[in-house]
């Protein structure tokens, strides 16, 4: 099973980034994805998720209306779209998966699978 991430990168404030999380090793479709970031010094903290195949996005407030978790199935692949990006969504972002998720989504320990990570930095 790996995930990998990728799409990271140095933007200005406002701008946009696109993260991608390929998956291989297991069906993706039948999976939970989600997004996760650490901040140098934080905790790892719970970004968006698409609970199930279908339906079932949930986000953080923090970036409520800023991001958009999305998958294609047939690739194998899920996405964060980040828009009107601040300096403090820098942090290295990692996406996750597992068979099953509960009502407990924003927990870290709810994913079996994480990707390496990918660094988004966000400049003022």
């Amino acid at each position: 099973v790996q995930l990998q991430a990728s799409g990271g990168g140095l933007v200005q404030a406002g701008g946009s980034l696109r993260l991608s999380c390929a998956a291989s090793g297991f069906t993706f479709s039948n999976y939970a994805v989600g997004w996760f970031r650490q901040a140098p010094g934080k905790e790892r903290e719970f970004v968006a998720t698409f609970k199930w195949t279908y339906t079932g996005t949930y986000y953080a407030d923090s970036v409520k209306g800023r991001f958009t978790i999305s998958r294609d199935n047939a690739r194998n692949t899920a996405y964060l779209q980040m828009t009107s990006l601040k300096p403090e969504d820098t942090a290295v972002y990692y996406c996750a998966a597992a068979r099953y998720v509960s009502d407990y989504y924003y927990l870290a320990g709810e994913y079996n699978y994480w990707g390496q990570g990918t660094l988004v930095t966000v400049s003022s």
